[in-house]
């Protein structure tokens, strides 16, 4: 995560977490248009959440909610997880569900007010095989302007994944999550309660 935690962790920490939830309530997006506005909704909620000036605990109580709301968890967990998936049994992925959702909302979270006086502009959407794009760019006090783009699955209608200027946040955290499971020797039970700990 080292990209990631210097230059721009502040983004990834308003709203990278945001892609590791469920979306109950949200409307699907079938179109590029439910696809923007969705990111556009995202967005809104996570910078009224900053602006309200909440404690860091608050706000990352408050962000949790926000990306169980937009997020599509089961595919993200299913992904960083990767092959080790295949293996574990049915208790263990929703354990590992659910340990992930805590730490993405602690470990991104902390970051929030790193945001604070930021804007993100909706650039444009556009479909990519079986999800839409959209594309915004992000205006952060005291940096350049730079690229962030979402993804948004047609069919489920979940946010499930963003580029920050070309870093895939789906691959970092796949990277994290087999470090910590290799540390454990293979052992999903451990790297769960690992996980539990840490962010």
């Amino acid at each position: 995560m080292a990209h990631f935690t210097n230059r721009r962790g502040f983004l990834v920490g308003a709203l990278g977490a945001v892609a590791l939830g469920t979306l109950p309530g949200v409307a699907l997006a079938a179109s590029a248009a439910q696809a923007e506005r969705l990111v556009q909704g995202l967005v809104g909620d996570v910078n009224a959440v900053i602006a309200s000036g909440a404690s860091e605990a608050a706000m990352i109580a408050e962000f949790e909610r926000i990306f169980a709301r937009y997020g599509d968890m089961p595919y993200i967990a299913a992904y960083v997880m990767g092959a080790d998936g295949r293996r574990a049994s049915g208790p263990q992925k929703k354990a590992f569900t659910a340990a992930f959702q805590g730490y993405a909302a602690r470990k991104y979270g902390k970051q929030f007010r790193k945001f604070i006086g930021g804007q993100i502009r909706v650039e444009g959407t556009q479909k990519v095989k079986n999800a839409y794009q959209v594309a915004t760019t992000a205006d952060l006090r005291g940096q350049a302007p730079f690229e962030v783009t979402f993804f948004v699955g047609e069919k489920s209608g979940r946010f499930y994944n963003m580029y920050v200027e070309g870093v895939n946040m789906l691959l970092t955290e796949r990277t994290e999550i087999g470090a910590m499971l290799d540390r454990r020797r293979g052992d999903i039970d451990a790297m769960i309660a690992d996980l539990r700990r840490a962010g």
